[in-house]
């Protein structure tokens, strides 16, 4: 079997270290500096000749990220890596997927070619914002569910008077896997948007009368989606509302929508990394899941052996 490698770009340096332990193996040796204008440079410190080599980078804002990431595969390549794998745990500008609009890009699938051009052969991600992102690429996506680390989570806690919430129709699947999995009921926040990132209008649909509701979504980024659902639920009669979200951008005024909203906790996963820290936000690990992801795929065994499914 071919050696592995195992590199981390500037964003994802702690997730990466967190992935190497649970391997096994320590991180390579990569050097990433910029000139004084701003360009970045890109140097592997040891050889990846004939090597699986991945290379682990959350691909969100600053756009220097993303193009870390890509350095890094192109250097690979060029020093005759057998199979480079770009380890995205959070996909960037995955929300830019169709053409809903005159004269708009379809961004996520632009980030797809330029990854492939660059010289990856694979791609492992979590959660990406629209399953169908995943047909945007013409090599082999790994796409992780979240379900996989949040639900042991969930089942070590009180689930008494349950019932799992999406705040928009778009995450109804997301929010379905969970209720069919525990046996609960499932609502709907019909939200309402003017322009991106602003909510005017909120609709609950179903009954959450006394009941203890987690909110399932896959980002959360200003969090005034979250903040306008829990607010629906709680004046629908709602007893306590708490949020599971894959992803915590939580930019803009994140930290003070979430500290002053109804939500008595966020549960995200540490995909990015966390600006700010707060009692409410609860922090489950994927670096675990990632690890086996990675093992599963170096020696060729199954990756939907890690997602978590119940009849």
């Amino acid at each position: 079997m071919q050696d592995i490698k195992l590199f981390s770009g500037n964003n994802s340096l702690y997730l990466a270290s967190q992935i190497s332990d649970h391997y096994g193996q320590e991180l390579g040796a990569i050097e990433i500096k910029k000139f004084s204008d701003g360009e970045i440079q890109t140097e592997i410190k040891e050889s990846v000749r004939g090597t699986f080599s991945f290379f682990i980078q959350s691909t969100n804002a600053p756009t220097d990220n993303l193009m870390e990431l890509l350095l890094m595969i192109d250097a690979a390549k060029r020093a005759s890596a057998d199979y480079i794998t770009a380890v995205i745990p959070y996909f960037g500008y995955a929300r830019q997927d169709r053409k809903d609009k005159s004269r708009v890009p379809i961004s996520a699938k632009l980030i797809a070619n330029v990854l492939q051009a660059a010289g990856a052969n694979r791609i492992m991600t979590m959660d990406l914002h629209a399953d169908q992102i995943q047909g945007f690429f013409d090599i082999p996506v790994d796409h992780l569910k979240s379900e996989a680390i949040f639900i042991p989570y969930l089942e070590t806690t009180n689930l008494t008077d349950v019932i799992f919430a999406c705040p928009d129709v778009g995450g109804v699947k997301r929010a379905r896997t969970y209720a069919k999995y525990f046996g609960k009921d499932l609502v709907i926040c019909d939200k309402y948007r003017k322009k991106a990132n602003e909510v005017e209008s909120m609709t609950v649909i179903g009954d959450v009368k006394d009941r203890n509701v987690y909110l399932i979504d896959d980002i959360v980024d200003t969090a005034g989606t979250l903040s306008k659902a829990a607010d629906a639920l709680i004046q629908n009669g709602a007893k306590t509302v708490k949020a599971i979200c894959t992803h915590p951008v939580l930019s803009g005024k994140a930290k003070e929508i979430v500290e002053n909203s109804k939500l008595e906790a966020l549960i995200v996963s540490d995909t990015l990394p966390i600006p700010y820290k707060s009692q409410k936000i609860k922090v489950i690990s994927s670096a675990k899941l990632f690890a086996r992801a990675i093992r599963n795929t170096h020696e060729h065994k199954s990756i939907s052996a890690l997602f978590v499914e119940k009849d």
